[in-house]
């Protein structure tokens, strides 16, 4: 695709959408992935990457394409960046193929593409999936509520602003930190940026009332920070009916489609507790282990948030600490979003020290900030040395 070899990862991903090419076209005697993979000239080789894998590029077809003697595509992985590695790798993972079985049909299926836009929170992913399947075979005619808890940086607010994104929906989201009253809430305009650039600033009133009977995202960032508890009594209602009013004797508004997503910390110490607790804390969460904590972190969220609220949620979804591959993974990430204009003078080897270092100064309890962090302040000492 000219899109690819453009270099332009935004022009990739709208031919892909559109449908007028496919992730497994050929370019030339090569898959378009091969050719991604192999083409030193792309600055935004990653990315392109991530894009194909997220609409459905077949890796298996690489182990021939890339010339692996063994036929096996674990040599060629080794050769490759730590990031690189990892979508490949997840891309052919009995999780991936499990959550795609779980999507297939959904008319939430685009939100699997978000496997390719996080590092980690594998089993939190395929709870969420679980979730919204039952939701689609309508075995449940509430409304979908999620709080996302757990540790700073670890993507929960990452996941709850792609959501609306990845299902081309509106998204309204609210800054819980700054609310004293249920009125407050109503009246909150959004400080999402794809809401921002859709039209004219609203409020929460004003969004639930253009898209009423509509599926639409409504994100409740730091829902625990309120500054007055009763400012969630408000959602009680629309929460387990799938109605809302928002003044006496006025008409109710059908949000039964919202999807509600509330982001939060509770808990973040218990997760951090469990993670340590368990015998191989670097190796991704079995089933039963995620569920155990889930069943933990339950009433944790009650006694923050009241028992009223939270028999209305829907799910709890822990988000875990990352496990050292997955650390590592974030430094390589973190070292390929900076322009190729400032490390394209810096040798392998050295930016290679640049993520050891990362690693050494990462902070669990800031999670993916901290590594962004170090890899900047570490590449500034790195191109002074070169």
């Amino acid at each position: 695709m000219f899109a690819i070899a453009s270099d332009d990862v935004e022009q990739v991903r709208q031919v892909l959408a559109s449908g007028d090419a496919g992730p497994n076209d050929a370019m030339g005697p090569q898959s378009a992935l091969a050719f991604t993979l192999t083409n030193d000239q792309l600055s935004q080789k990653l990315d392109i990457v991530k894009v194909l894998l997220e609409y459905g590029a077949d890796i298996t077809t690489l182990q021939k394409e890339l010339g692996s003697p063994e036929g096996e595509l674990k040599p060629i992985l080794e050769e490759m960046d730590d990031a690189t590695k990892y979508y490949l790798s997840k891309a052919d993972t009995s999780l991936t193929r499990r959550a795609s079985a779980l999507m297939r049909r959904s008319s939430f299926k685009p939100l699997a593409r978000i496997r390719y836009g996080i590092v980690g929170q594998d089993r939190a992913l395929e709870q969420l999936f679980r979730v919204l399947s039952m939701h689609n075979q309508k075995i449940t005619v509430t409304p979908i509520v999620m709080l996302l808890c757990g540790p700073s940086g670890h993507g929960k607010s990452m996941l709850a602003h792609k959501f609306g994104s990845l299902l081309d929906v509106p998204t309204h989201t609210v800054n819980m930190t700054t609310l004293r009253t249920a009125h407050d809430l109503w009246q909150s305009y959004s400080i999402s940026p794809d809401q921002v650039s859709a039209g004219p600033p609203c409020t929460l009133i004003e969004f639930l009332i253009n898209n009423e009977g509509k599926r639409c995202v409504v994100v409740l960032d730091e829902i625990e920070k309120t500054k007055d508890d009763s400012v969630l009594w408000s959602l009680l209602l629309p929460w387990e009916l799938g109605r809302c009013s928002f003044e006496a004797n006025s008409m109710n508004v059908d949000v039964r489609n919202v999807v509600w997503l509330g982001t939060s910390n509770i808990g973040h110490d218990l997760v951090f507790e469990y993670h340590d607790s368990l015998k191989h804390p670097n190796q991704t969460m079995s089933r039963e282990e995620y569920v155990e904590l889930m069943a933990q972190l339950r009433p944790r969220v009650s006694d923050r948030l009241g028992a009223s609220v939270l028999s209305r949620v829907t799910t709890i979804l822990p988000f875990v600490p990352f496990t050292l591959e997955e650390t590592r993974v974030i430094a390589s990430e973190a070292l390929q979003s900076i322009s190729t204009d400032l490390t394209s003078g810096i040798s392998k080897a050295a930016l290679n020290t640049v993520i050891e270092g990362a690693l050494r100064e990462f902070i669990p309890a800031e999670g993916a900030r901290s590594l962004y962090r170090a890899v900047s302040n570490l590449l500034v000492d790195a191109i002074d040395l070169s």
